[in-house]
C-alpha cells in the first residue's frame, strides 16, 4: 500500500512544490486548496511534472470551521490510511478581518486550522502509525498576547502573524507531548525565507524593502527539499517535538517552551471552537 501524505496550502508556492516532490516518490498524496481554479491548475501541473495518478484534490478554506469539518470527513471517507499530514496553509493580511465564524482571519487559518485539522484526523494518523506531522511555522514567530488573542484592541500584520506562529510551535510542542508512545511524530519547521505570495499583502514601505532582499530569498522548490526529509526520512521517524531550519534541529525562541503558556493557548484554542461550533 502506498503512503499517504496531505499537504495544506498546496496550489502554490512551498506546498505545491512539496506536492511534486511527494507525488514523484510514489505517495498517494491529497492536495488541499482554497480557490478552485488556482487549486485545478496547480493539480494539473503536479499531476503532469510527477507523472502520478495518485494525487487528488480537495477544496477548504481552512479558515472556516464547518469546511474543516468536511474535509476531515471527505479525506476519513476516501482514505484508510494517512501517514503524513503537513499544515502548510498560511494567510498575512494588512487589515482585521473576521472569519466566516467571527474569528480573526489570521489566527483562524495559520493556528487554529492546524489545530483542528489534526484533531479530526488523529485518529487515521493512529491507525495508519508510524505518521508523521509536520507543522509550517516561521522564524518570525512572536509572543502571543493571550489577553487580546483576536487581536481586537492592537492589530498589526507582523505581529499577528508572528503570534499565530508561535501558536504553531506551541501546538507542536503541546501535542508531542500527549501523543507519546503513539507512534505518531509531530514537528515543526521554519520553511526559509522563501518567495511565495504571502508577501503580496503587506504595506508599501515592507513591499518595497522586500523587493530589495528577494533576489536573497530562497525559491519554493529549495524550501520543498529541506522539508521533505521531515516527510519521509527514517532519520527523523522517531524524532518528534523539535522546530527545524533547514532540515536541522534549532532552538524556537524561548517563550514558546513555557508549559502554561503551551497549555493556556490549547485551552484557549478547545474553547474558541466549541464556542464558535453552535453557530456555525
Amino acid at each position: 500500500m502506498n503512503k499517504t501524505v496531505l499537504i495544506t496550502g498546496a496550489t502554490s508556492g512551498v506546498g505545491k512544490s512539496l506536492s511534486k516532490i511527494c507525488a514523484k516518490a510514489g505517495y498517494e498524496v491529497i492536495m488541499v486548496g482554497r480557490n478552485r481554479k488556482k487549486a485545478e491548475v496547480a493539480f494539473r501541473d503536479v499531476t503532469s511534472c510527477s507523472g502520478s495518478k495518485l494525487v487528488r484534490l480537495f477544496l477548504a478554506d481552512l479558515s472556516s470551521l464547518k469546511e474543516i469539518e468536511k474535509l476531515a470527513n471527505e479525506v476519513k471517507s476516501n482514505y484508510k490510511n494517512l501517514n503524513v499530514l503537513v499544515n502548510n496553509a498560511g494567510l498575512s493580511l494588512p487589515k482585521r478581518e473576521l472569519s466566516i465564524d467571527g474569528i480573526e482571519k489570521v489566527f483562524a487559518t495559520n493556528h487554529i486550522g492546524y489545530f483542528l485539522l489534526t484533531k479530526l484526523l488523529l485518529d487515521l494518523l493512529k491507525s495508519s502509525a508510524p505518521s508523521r506531522i509536520i507543522n509550517i511555522a516561521s522564524e518570525a514567530h512572536s509572543e502571543i498576547n493571550f489577553n487580546d488573542i483576536m487581536s481586537e484592541r492592537n492589530y498589526h500584520q507582523l505581529r499577528t502573524y508572528g503570534s499565530s506562529k508561535s501558536g504553531n510551535i506551541m501546538f507542536t510542542y503541546e501535542l508531542a507531548e500527549k501523543l507519546k508512545g503513539s507512534n505518531v511524530t509531530v514537528n515543526c519547521l521554519h520553511p526559509g525565507v522563501v518567495r511565495t505570495r504571502i508577501y503580496d499583502n503587506v504595506p508599501f514601505i515592507t513591499k518595497i524593502l522586500i523587493s530589495v532582499i528577494k533576489p536573497f530569498f530562497i525559491s519554493a522548490d529549495k524550501s520543498a527539499e529541506y522539508i521533505y526529509p521531515l516527510v519521509s526520512a527514517e532519520q527523523f521517524r522517531n524524532v518528534t517535538g523539535k522546530y527545524f531550519i533547514k532540515g536541522k534541529e534549532k532552538l524556537s525562541k524561548e517563550f514558546t517552551f513555557n508549559k502554561e503558556f503551551q497549555k493556556k493557548l490549547w485551552e484557549m484554542t478547545e474553547n474558541i471552537i466549541s464556542g464558535r461550533k453552535t453557530e456555525v
